[in-house]
């Protein structure tokens, strides 16, 4: 008897790939900084612009790296758009990032392949 995977089925490199994608979007400071801040509640661009000291358009570009990753969702309001988390679980993934690199700061902040433009 032969048995046929059906084409939906994902493989494995398929899963390496999107877990290797997954953790660049968290590898900017600035998209952490903006998933925080989100934690805290919706916010608009303008809003975390002035809370990342940061121009609005760079704000938007690392906001639509997080929609189209289905990190952090949106509402149009009118003329406003309002962001948000999309995905709980999205906390716990920065819970667990920030409790694994507490105890290994001074280490990774000497690392060299990756250079100390990262901090």
């Amino acid at each position: 008897m032969i048995w046929l995977m059906p084409a939906a089925v994902v493989s494995n490199s398929d899963v390496d790939l999107a877990t290797a994608r997954f953790f660049r979007v968290l590898g900017d400071a600035n998209r952490l900084r903006i998933l925080e801040l989100l934690l805290e509640g919706p916010h608009t661009v303008s809003e975390l612009a002035t809370a990342l000291d940061a121009p609005p358009a760079r704000v938007s570009n690392h906001l639509a790296c997080l929609r189209w990753c289905r990190f952090v969702e949106d509402e149009r309001q009118g003329r406003t758009v309002i962001y948000r988390i999309a995905d709980p679980d999205v906390a716990e993934a920065l819970v667990l990032g920030r409790r694994l690199a507490a105890g290994h700061c001074e280490h990774l902040a000497t690392c060299g392949r990756i250079g100390p433009d990262w901090i």
